[in-house]
């Protein structure tokens, strides 16, 4: 009686899973330098007239090459994420059907 209910964690990962402010805020910064990456490559491809199909087809190969370092076993994250994007902006750029 007179005690108040205990109410699960809103991180219901066990303890030893669980990152550490100096982890979260690691990959925070992992996760903004890929979202500048990202937007770098989507920039060049845009905007270079220049540049083939196939050094963008490279760029984006290497951009998910990169983001698969910073973020391994991540794959299928990259390809909700951002694989949709680079695919359209490589559809329009190159009129790619």
């Amino acid at each position: 009686m007179g005690s108040q209910p205990e109410y699960p964690a809103l991180d219901s990962r066990p303890e030893s899973v669980r990152q550490t402010p100096q982890e979260l805020q690691d990959e925070q910064r992992r996760l903004r330098r890929l979202q500048i990456m990202v937007n770098m490559v989507m920039s060049v491809i845009s905007q270079d007239l220049s540049l083939t199909v196939d050094e963008a087809s490279e760029m984006v190969a290497d951009t998910r090459r990169a983001a698969l370092a910073m973020f391994p076993g991540k794959e299928l994250a990259f390809d909700l994420l951002y694989k949709p994007r680079l695919q359209r902006l490589m559809r329009e750029r190159f009129r790619i059907h």
